[in-house]
C-alpha cells in the first residue's frame, strides 16, 4: 500500500477541469450538470481503500448537511484491470451498501484525475458556484482509518463557502492509497 498526501496542481482560484463521465445510474455526467449548485466538491475515491472506507459516514454526513446546496461527486480512478474492487461494478454495489446518494462516477481514462492533479484516496476538491477551486484537502482531521475525527475540516469549509466567509487555510493535505495507475 503507498500512502500518499494531495499535491498542488490546481491553485486556489484555479477553475475545475471539466469532464463528462459515467455515473452507477448508466448516465453520463458533466461539470455543467451541477451549474445551478452554490458549490461543487469533487472528491476522489474509490471502493477499496481502507482510507476511503473509514470516511463513508463522514462522506454521507456532508451530503445530508450539504447535499441540496453543494452538488458532491465521487470519482473513482483506479484501475480496475489491476483492482477488481474499483470496478463499475464493484462501485454500484458499493454505493448501495454505503448507502451513497451522491453520484459516483467512473473515470476510466484516468484523464480527469490527472487534470485535477489527485494523487490520493480520497483527495477532495472543494469549488464555489463560480468553478473555482476554493478548498482542497481533507474531509476532517483523522489522518488514519482507525482515529477518530476532532475536527470536521471539510464541513466547517463548506460552511464557510455557503456564509460566503474566506477560508483562510485552503491546502490542507489529504493522506491515503495512492491513486492506482494503469500500466502504459
Amino acid at each position: 500500500m503507498v500512502l500518499l498526501e494531495s499535491q498542488v496542481k490546481l491553485k486556489t482560484g484555479s477553475i475545475a477541469p471539466e469532464f463528462e463521465l459515467l455515473g452507477i445510474d448508466d448516465k453520463k455526467h458533466s461539470l455543467n450538470d451541477y451549474s445551478n449548485y452554490k458549490g461543487i466538491l469533487v472528491i476522489f475515491m474509490c471502493n477499496h481503500c481502507p482510507y476511503v472506507k473509514a470516511k463513508v459516514d463522514a462522506l454521507n454526513e456532508l451530503y445530508e448537511k450539504f447535499g441540496n446546496e453543494i452538488a458532491i461527486i465521487g470519482i473513482n480512478s483506479n484501475d480496475s484491470t489491476d483492482y477488481p474492487e474499483d470496478s463499475f461494478e464493484a462501485m454500484k454495489e458499493t454505493a448501495k451498501e454505503k448507502g451513497f446518494k451522491f453520484d459516483y462516477l467512473v473515470d476510466e481514462t484516468q484523464e480527469v484525475a490527472k487534470k485535477y492533479g489527485a494523487m490520493c484516496t480520497p483527495d477532495p476538491f472543494l469549488f464555489n458556484s463560480q468553478k473555482q477551486l476554493v478548498f482542497h484537502g481533507r474531509i476532517d482531521n483523522a489522518m488514519k482509518p482507525d482515529d477518530s475525527p476532532t475536527e470536521k475540516t471539510m464541513i466547517n469549509n463548506m460552511q464557510k463557502l455557503l456564509s460566503g466567509e474566506k477560508i483562510e487555510n485552503d491546502f490542507d493535505p489529504s493522506i491515503g492509497c495512492s491513486i492506482k495507475w494503469k500500466e502504459n
